[in-house]
């Protein structure tokens, strides 16, 4: 510094009535929100209220993006099970990008309408899924994609792919606003086991189709109308059509991208972000409303909090479960799944005695999720008896050898209100299936209770390839 020159002050740091003694503020103190959390709920929850001019801090106990649906690579992975060394057979670390809860997502479906909404397609690269498969009669069989293998199927005999084929064009050309589609039929009354028998389709054709197609993960919607489930199966369609291997698409360098891409959108709009920060206590005022956070001896304000179930005081939140996942490494493609680098399968409950679905997916090097060689396969299910081993065991015996693998059973949340009288604004925790649609429908759900309001889902999801 040069004689005469005065020094360089500091600007001082903000003060607020509402700060006590002994305390400072929390970043710059006040906001529209604070989220806690970093999972994919929540990210896309800063990311949107960002863009419509919100002041948002983001925090994040851990020292990563994506909390429990973080994509991990393989030192963190091991330091997480408490695994010890990592074997060399498994190659180069930086070669993985593990998903903690991996997922696939329906091509067509509201995550990728989301992803287009907020144009967070342009930070991301996504290839589709190579196929999707179901389990039946201890067989893993080919979901048919196109007309052609529907009618070369060994799912169905010839007469049954003939009303397959019919119940298909007829969801097809359904329009719940074009009363000349429905021909005479009132989805909204007929259930969908009767839709299924006034096609004359048998139960194993209800089975596939429900499970494999429609996503349904148990048989109570068999008993409710019909006009959800055709419009999930809508979707399915759709998807399948847009990529023709399967209706799923993932993205390259696994999951994580996705709230890292939201977290991005977040911060070009203004967003503050704290990782390696845990919440202390949620502050509320005298009418039981949330109005900030601490975190040691520093503090923020907000006009409300939105976390996953694990920031918030247990009479915030309920268990609604339990899901079991397993993390196995092949050097091998799945059996019966055509060599494909990808692939889902999915095994209807009731074809291993069970209540609810068991999945399994897997994703390689295709992907840039795994070193050359080497496939990544999950195994999840709800779990049902309280005995994991037990319950992923069939997915388990689909995968052949298997040369590491990690087994989680994580309890499920869902908040016990929806957030207006407290403020406290909670997301559900992610479900045991390997598909995002259950999740979206709570992120909508999320959506609508922060700001009020629908968030608009009429953008076409044809393609995510463009960037907008």
């Amino acid at each position: 510094m040069s004689d005469g020159e005065e020094p360089i002050q500091e600007p001082p740091q903000p003060t607020f009535d509402w700060l006590p003694d002994g305390h400072e503020p929390l970043a710059d103190g006040e906001y529209d929100a604070i989220i806690m959390g970093t999972g994919l709920k929540e990210c896309v929850i800063s990311g949107l209220l960002s863009v419509k001019g919100k002041k948002v801090l983001h925090i994040d106990r851990n020292g990563y993006y994506g909390a429990d649906c973080a994509s991990l690579n393989l030192t963190n992975l091991f330091e997480k099970f408490q695994a010890g060394e990592v074997p060399s057979y498994l190659g180069s670390n930086r070669d993985y990008n593990v998903d903690l809860i991996p997922k696939f997502i329906m091509a067509c479906g509201n995550l990728t309408k989301m992803l287009l909404h907020t144009k967070v397609t342009r930070y991301l690269e996504f290839k589709s899924i190579d196929g999707s498969y179901v389990y039946n009669a201890g067989k893993i069989l080919k979901v048919p994609a196109t007309p052609e293998e529907a009618l070369k199927s060994p799912l169905m005999g010839l007469f049954e792919k003939r009303r397959f084929r019919k119940f298909l064009m007829f969801v097809d050309q359904y329009k719940a606003d074009d009363s000349s589609t429905h021909e005479g039929r009132d989805l909204t009354k007929l259930t969908m086991k009767e839709l299924y028998l006034e096609f004359g389709l048998v139960d194993d054709t209800h089975e596939f189709i429900s499970h494999a197609m429609c996503l349904q993960t148990d048989n109570a919607h068999l008993h409710e109308p019909a006009l959800q489930t055709v419009l999930e199966l809508q979707i399915y369609c759709y998807s399948l059509a847009r990529y023709g291997t399967s209706p799923y698409i993932y993205p390259v360098y696994g999951l994580g991208g996705l709230p890292e891409g939201f977290s991005r959108l977040c911060a070009i709009h203004g967003g503050t972000f704290m990782l390696n920060r845990d919440i202390d206590e949620i502050e509320f005022d005298s009418n039981g409303q949330a109005i900030g956070v601490k975190s040691g001896k520093e503090m923020a304000r907000a006009k409300m909090v939105i976390g996953d179930p694990s920031y918030f005081p247990r009479d915030k939140i309920r268990p609604t479960g339990q899901v079991v996942r397993c993390i196995c490494f092949l050097n091998h493609p799945i059996p019966s799944t055509n060599d494909n680098e990808s692939a889902q399968i999915i095994i209807p409950g009731p074809q291993v005695n069970r209540k609810n679905d068991i999945f399994v997916c897997s994703v390689s090097s295709s992907h840039a999720v795994s070193a050359r060689g080497i496939h990544i396969a999950i195994v999840s299910t709800k779990m049902e008896l309280g005995k994991p081993e037990d319950e992923i065991a069939p997915g388990l015996a689909l995968l052949g050898h298997i040369m590491q693998r990690f087994t989680t059973v994580a309890t499920t949340y869902e908040p016990i209100s929806d957030g207006s009288d407290d403020q406290c604004f909670i997301s559900a925790s992610f479900d045991g299936t390997s598909h995002f649609e259950n999740d979206c429908d709570d992120l909508l759900s999320l959506y609508k209770r922060v700001t009020g309001e629908e968030l608009d889902m009429t953008i076409n999801a044809d393609s995510v390839e463009a960037d907008y």
